[in-house]
């Protein structure tokens, strides 16, 4: 029976995608054993992915205008809205 990886904080899934590029890179793994670790290493990447879109999403940053006063503006992405087209 398969089952899903454990669910692991942003910082433990990347020391484990670390180790597991490692033992891929390695070479001692049989062909099974480094298609199971592929694939795990593939659902932590997208698991880190999202943490980091959500971190990034609750992100804004703090702008002074014209007149002196500070508001904040939502976190724009390299590549998000007009600024990019610069």
């Amino acid at each position: 029976m398969i089952t899903e990886p454990e669910v692991l904080n942003f910082e433990a899934a990347l020391a484990r995608l670390e180790t597991m590029v490692a033992r891929l890179e390695s070479g001692e793994l049989t062909l099974a054993e480094s298609l199971r670790t592929f694939e795990e290493g593939v659902y932590l990447s997208r698991q880190c992915a999202e943490r980091l879109d959500q971190a990034e999403a609750r992100i804004e940053l703090l702008i002074r205008t014209a007149d002196g006063e500070l508001t904040t503006e939502p976190f724009a992405r390299v590549g998000d809205g007009p600024a990019a087209a610069d």
